[in-house]
């Protein structure tokens, strides 16, 4: 395979970083993705990527089905394909975009999994209050559903990030967009007990990075670090299922719909670029009213 091959990720994502300000985690996707296309060229003997035709985007779509990879997971790979191929066509790195004319496959669409609210009592019951871990746990359980920031974000958040006077908190969000939102008196009172009485005694003697969360070792928690908390606190709460990391996200605007929040609200609230991400828990809240209808009116 031609030296032009790796040069063209190694500039595509440079521009991914500079100009489009992707998260590390989205780039390392992004990475993967196109080194995968990268040995399928390199198996079916295309040396560079200005060789690559619409028939050998059919043939690499194939694989990717006969591997049993889901419509998402293939809709992913294709999505960020086209973004490459577009980046090359700009730079007059190739003549054409091969995959301009492949349609991904149409997504499933299901809507987003919430908790109930005597599931979530269930769930901040669950928490112990009376060791630094604990008061670690539930301060991460509050903030999640009180601000519905994501797990990446949370792992971000800093002391400085925290205004216990105006109780609200600085999100750094994807794309390095940051928003303030909100948080209520039971996150206040959980983050106040957590940083005085349970955050310096996980500190110990080390210096203090400024993260709010940290692991038993003082060192700041990670993303897997609070995935593990929540899958914990399920096992103890006897809920069924696992937590994934969005379950508390998509409760809180799944909540705030229902409590009649506006949808422009929500959206800033979540940090969404755009209103269409937001749009999918009206068809949750409905879903919900439908669902209680059926369940009390006598003639449903």
């Amino acid at each position: 395979m031609e030296p032009n091959v790796n040069n063209s990720l190694k500039l595509f994502i440079e521009y991914l970083q500079i100009e489009k300000n992707y998260s590390q985690y989205t780039i390392e996707h992004y990475q993967h993705d196109i080194r995968e296309f990268f040995m399928f060229m390199s198996e079916q003997g295309i040396p560079s990527v200005g060789d690559v035709e619409y028939s050998d985007t059919r043939i690499y779509l194939t694989k990717l089905f006969d591997h049993q990879l889901s419509r998402k997971s293939v809709a992913r790979k294709i999505s960020c394909l086209r973004s490459f191929y577009k980046y090359l066509l700009r730079e007059k790195m190739v003549e054409e975009n091969p995959f301009s004319l492949v349609s991904t496959p149409k997504l499933e669409k299901r809507l987003p999994d919430f908790f109930y609210e005597q599931e979530l009592s269930r769930l901040f019951d669950a928490c112990e209050t009376d060791t630094p871990l604990g008061k670690r746990n539930k301060a991460i359980l509050e903030l999640l559903y009180a601000t519905g920031m994501r797990v990446g974000e949370c792992c971000q958040v800093q002391l400085k990030d925290i205004d216990f006077s105006l109780s609200t908190v600085l999100v750094h969000g994807k794309r390095k967009k940051e928003r303030y939102v909100p948080f209520g008196s039971f996150a206040h009172d959980a983050l106040e007990d957590y940083i005085l009485n349970g955050r310096r005694e996980l500190l110990k003697s080390k210096q203090d990075h400024g993260f709010l969360f940290v692991n038993f070792r003082g060192g700041p928690l990670t993303d897997r670090g609070i995935r593990d908390v929540l899958n914990r606190l399920i096992e103890k709460s006897a809920l069924t299922g696992k937590i994934h990391p969005h379950k508390l996200r998509h409760t809180f605007a799944t909540h705030m719909m229902s409590n009649g929040a506006d949808m422009r609200t929500v959206q800033e609230l979540l940090g969404h670029a755009n209103l269409s991400s937001t749009q999918v828990y009206t068809h949750v809240t409905k879903e919900h009213l439908r669902n209680i209808y059926l369940s009390h009116h006598p003639r449903a």
